[in-house]
């Protein structure tokens, strides 16, 4: 059982469909710095059913109402890609501190209008790449800081599984619908191109970056055949250091992520499992200091609750920012922009200078 703090951060959150129920609601009751003080749907059916659930002080049908509370410190944004940045700029702009589902954005330019407010308000926006809270990551993260010494190269791979849902199905409740949710104008599994990119792609060019630092190039190729998509991405890092993405939706096998990443004083193995399962990566790191292997077990593998714990810990106590931060998130618009661009014309495409949507 988590003990809860004495300070705690008071949180509402915008969304009561899947993402939220799965991830951020119980995360919320969990954290050991937070409370669900609020939450906001337009779905009056879809929010008594959550406000009964999870039992917060507030819920709110109306956004402007539940940013109008001066009670609310604090704001996850839980609801479709396309809605994430002008919800975002309306929560900083009623003072509240934001943690945002990922993608930030799904074009660079709407992303950039968001950093503005950022920096204006000087107020806490965090992403939610929530992989970054991942035990076995962060020790992952950790050797490459202290010890592993010069980069030479990265592999990794995100590769979704047909079978997914049959196995996430057997350890999740069903999701509670409701006909009167809010959704986007478009349908955004319409181009399942950029669907899965912004959906997928999204978390495996942020795990590049954590652990390799800036992408400065991509060179991208993609194959679709009989429903499945396959990008491979030769990526150039401004350190130096040689990358290889794979994004696969999907293979007909097991789900299928992880990273393997060599250096100068050792290397790194990592296989990373469906996120639904809430169980850290088998990382394996080898020193070359002893020639020894070391495996961390990363027993709390609730990477959504950390993240909110991290984000909580920032706002209330000034720790730094664990997080993706609003650079970050615009670093990942900007390269899966430029991943879509390349795969077009065929051509290697500097990150840095990338404009226009995903």
């Amino acid at each position: 059982m988590i003990k809860k703090e004495a300070r705690r951060l008071r949180v509402g959150v915008l969304g009561a469909g899947p993402i939220a129920q799965f991830a951020h609601l119980e995360s919320c009751v969990k954290a050991r710095n937070a409370d669900l003080y609020a939450i906001c749907d337009a779905a009056p059916d879809l929010l008594a059913r959550m406000a009964a659930t999870y039992e917060p002080q507030k819920a709110y049908t109306e956004y402007e109402a539940m940013l109008s509370d001066p009670q609310v410190e604090a704001v996850i944004v839980a609801i479709s890609d396309s809605f994430h940045v002008s919800m975002a700029i309306r929560a900083l702009e009623a003072g509240k501190h934001v943690l945002c589902e990922k993608p930030l954005g799904t074009s660079v330019e709407e992303v950039e209008a968001l950093k503005e407010v950022v920096e204006l308000t000087g107020l806490t926006l965090q992403v939610g790449h929530m992989k970054r809270f991942d035990p076995g990551i962060e020790a992952a993260r950790d050797f490459v800081r202290d010890e592993i010494g010069e980069l030479l190269a990265l592999k990794a791979w995100y590769c979704d599984s047909t079978h997914r849902y049959t196995m996430t199905d057997a350890v999740q409740p069903l999701p509670v619908t409701s006909k009167f949710a809010k959704k986007p104008s478009e349908d955004p599994k319409a181009d399942l191109r950029r669907y899965f990119m912004l959906a997928h792609g999204s978390h495996l060019v942020d795990t590049a970056r954590f652990l390799c630092g800036e992408i400065t190039a991509v060179r991208a190729r993609l194959s679709e055949r009989f429903g499945a998509y396959s990008w491979f991405v030769e990526t150039s890092f401004a350190n130096g250091t040689l990358g290889h993405l794979d994004l696969t939706v999907a293979v007909r096998m097991d789900w299928f992520e992880g990273f393997q990443l060599y250096g100068e004083n050792g290397s790194v193995i990592a296989t990373t499992y469906n996120p639904w399962y809430f169980k850290s990566s088998d990382v394996e790191i080898f020193s070359e200091r002893d020639a020894s292997y070391r495996r961390p077990l990363g027993a709390d593998g609730h990477f959504f609750r950390r993240q909110l714990e991290g984000f909580a810990d920032t706002i209330l106590n000034g720790a730094p920012q664990r997080g993706a931060d609003i650079h970050d998130g615009l670093a990942s618009v900007r390269a899966m922009a430029a991943i879509a661009e390349s795969v077009r014309t065929g051509e290697t495409v500097s990150v840095p200078d990338m404009v226009g949507a995903v």
